[in-house]
């Protein structure tokens, strides 16, 4: 019968993960760096570490980043979760309203629903997937279709469809494209709303 030989804590391996994510990592996450879960318990007593949930845990030292809940959500959501509609709308810096909740769309296999939480299931494509600080976002034109979709107010709509343009952070035609792929509200809200800023 062959020993497992266990491995030393790669605290260098943990530090690159965590720094990518705000100081934030999941328990899945720091077994990749060998960290066991008495470990984790060990490093958190001493306050290396801080334990913000089940399964979610943060770097003591690690300075404040912005978007901290939209991390610890995405981690929580699982490795296929991506922030979208109102919370990728604020990644994108494009609204001036906080969510209530952290909107995150995740592939219809996954079940968990948080607190704080608003779950779409939607396997997305790799194409309507972008990072940005860090975190994997909805592309601006799949948010925008999925707000407009989603019911959000024409107005709030209107006004991030113009700063993005203003900005160059999409076309115009991608943003029609990407509207016509849902169909529906997106398809008649979105290209009406794009004639109407011409005029």
């Amino acid at each position: 019968m062959k020993r497992q030989v266990k491995l030393a804590p790669d605290h260098q391996k943990l530090y690159q993960l965590a720094e990518q994510q705000a100081g934030y990592f999941s328990t899945r996450q720091a077994r990749t760096a060998g960290l066991t879960r008495p470990l984790l318990s060990y490093y958190t007593k001493t306050g290396y570490l801080q334990r913000i949930q089940r399964g979610i845990y943060r770097l003591s030292r690690f300075p404040e980043m912005p978007f901290a809940d939209l991390f610890v959500a995405w981690l929580a959501a699982g490795p296929r979760a991506v922030i979208s509609h109102e919370s990728a709308l604020a990644v994108y810096d494009l609204s001036d309203v906080l969510p209530s909740e952290i909107h995150v769309t995740v592939p219809r296999t996954t079940s968990r629903r948080g607190k704080t939480m608003r779950l779409h299931t939607k396997q997305l494509r790799k194409s309507e997937i972008t990072q940005r600080g860090g975190l994997p976002v909805t592309t601006l034109a799949r948010t925008l279709a999925d707000l407009a979709v989603s019911g959000l107010g024409e107005e709030q709509i209107r006004l991030a469809i113009s700063q993005a343009l203003e900005h160059g952070l999409m076309t115009r035609e991608a943003l029609k494209k990407d509207a016509q792929k849902r169909g529906g509200r997106a398809a008649q809200m979105i290209p009406k709303m794009m004639a109407e800023m011409t005029q």
